[in-house]
């Protein structure tokens, strides 16, 4: 579900603070829950703005900062797997990365982990 509008969000704490209505008739005017009034309250009386926050748990990941080490690390390793490209990250940075996050990092960064076919070439499977 989107969030709702800032101008919307105003008008909520505006008719509530300013007007001295109460949360739940604020809640029936505007046509939201209760909660969502009083979070909004809270929030512009903590915050002292009423910005939608990010959705979902913060992301942390050892990756973030570490384009560098990891151009590094293709350039010196072209040919290794994301699992063996983890075990050097681990191994240079001390910070065990899953196979996702590498791959996600190095997406990111546009480098390009696609892997030459080692099998016989076309031209010469059809000879046989």
């Amino acid at each position: 579900m989107k969030s709702y509008s800032l101008d919307l969000r105003e008008k909520i704490v505006a008719a509530h603070i300013q007007k001295n209505i109460s949360i739940r008739k604020v809640a029936n005017i505007f046509s939201v829950s209760k909660s969502l009034v009083q979070k909004l309250v809270k929030q512009q009386k903590i915050d002292g703005d009423l910005q939608p926050k990010k959705r979902g748990k913060p992301q942390f990941s050892h990756l973030t900062n570490a384009d560098i080490d990891l151009r590094e690390l293709v350039e010196a390793n072209s040919d290794a797997t994301l699992i063996e490209l983890c075990e050097l990250f681990a191994d240079k940075t001390g910070n065990w990365v899953g196979r996702s996050a590498m791959c996600s990092a190095l997406q990111k960064l546009g480098l390009n982990r696609k892997k030459k076919q080692r099998g016989v070439p076309k031209q010469e499977q059809k000879e046989f």
